[in-house]
């Protein structure tokens, strides 16, 4: 692979529609005609059942040999892209036993399989510190043991079917605040992580949770960055907990959209995301068609004048190619 299909294949974007054409031409947008690596979908681009999204997915995959990460936000209640999946989710699964909640998520796999995406940004394993936390209704649990029981159940039922990702690691509960309008923060030492809101992720990595999504929220005690513009954080993920698969940013958007200054540009978040691990950066609020194809002449452009190192865009890239060769051999 060349610098720009590298850079490409690391870029998770998004356009609204329902054109299969307009979406396939997207896919192919960024320079030389590389084919971006992902693309997720949301509420516009949800047609009035499965086969109207499939259409979509199909258009999105240029070459059925090697498909692209197709990621949809199915947390069930509260956060559902697919209308018709009335299944429960967060709050609402825990009345439920681990049993009861892997058959939740793998009859909401199936569903998701149906419409051609093959990734889940759908197991919530935030542990929130009170029931007011806008991450509350959404999380598995209310706390370590309970939420690491549905974790574990969640990636189980989705296995083999959809890949699975945990979110929003290393965990909103512990920063208060809501990380598409700011930059929630704590001072939560890393030991006291350790201890409780860590468990989930390290529940979810264990069970085989293929991603691992980066919140916008700073431990300020382990790192002032963001998470998801932590070298730190994705040390712990890589080296302490032994998680082996993609780490993804969650949407770029949010970091530009908090209103801080140094965040306003989606690019030179993106530049920055990588250099700090992350295999694969996501762009949503406020991406047009033009924004994923800048992102890759900006990654390219970071390694041609030494910003980000070429070996760490490979080892990126490499990460994401697996996955997509997994999905390849699993059809």
């Amino acid at each position: 692979m060349s610098i720009t299909e590298q850079a490409a294949s690391v870029v998770m974007g998004h356009i609204s529609g329902t054109d299969p054409a307009a979406l396939r031409a997207y896919m192919q947008s960024a320079p030389q005609g590389a084919p971006l690596g992902g693309f997720i979908l949301m509420g516009g681009n949800i047609g009035a059942d499965a086969s109207q999204v499939r259409a979509l997915s199909d258009a999105l995959t240029l070459d059925p040999a090697l498909p692209p990460l197709i990621a949809i936000d199915q947390e069930g209640g509260v956060v559902r892209r697919l209308p018709w999946d009335t299944l429960p989710g967060g709050r609402g699964l825990h009345g439920l036993d681990a049993a009861h909640t892997e058959q939740v998520f793998a009859q909401r796999a199936a569903l998701i399989a149906e419409t051609g995406a093959n990734v889940n940004f759908g197991i919530v394993a935030d542990v929130p510190a009170d029931a007011s936390s806008f991450i509350a209704s959404r999380a598995l649990g209310p706390d370590p043991d309970a939420a690491s029981t549905r974790v574990t159940a969640a990636v189980g039922g989705e296995e083999g079917v959809v890949l699975s990702t945990l979110k929003h690691f290393p965990g909103h509960g512990a920063a208060p605040g809501d990380s598409h309008h700011s930059i929630p923060a704590t001072a939560m030492t890393l030991q006291q992580w350790q201890s409780g809101e860590s468990r989930p992720f390290v529940a979810g990595i264990d069970a085989g949770a293929e991603l691992l999504m980066f919140g916008h929220l700073a431990y300020t005690a382990v790192d002032t960055a963001p998470a998801s513009l932590s070298a730190r954080w994705h040390e712990i993920a890589r080296d302490e907990l032994g998680f082996d698969g993609v780490m993804i940013t969650d949407d770029l958007g949010m970091l530009s959209g908090s209103g801080i200054a140094e965040y306003q540009d989606p690019v030179a978040n993106a530049v920055t995301a990588l250099q700090a691990g992350n295999d694969m950066v996501l762009m949503v609020a406020g991406s047009t068609a033009q924004t994923a194809p800048q992102m890759v002449s900006g990654i390219v452009g970071a390694v041609d004048d030494g910003r980000l190192s070429p070996d760490r865009l490979r080892d990126a890239a490499e990460h994401v190619m697996r996955l997509r060769m997994q999905l390849a051999d699993d059809r």
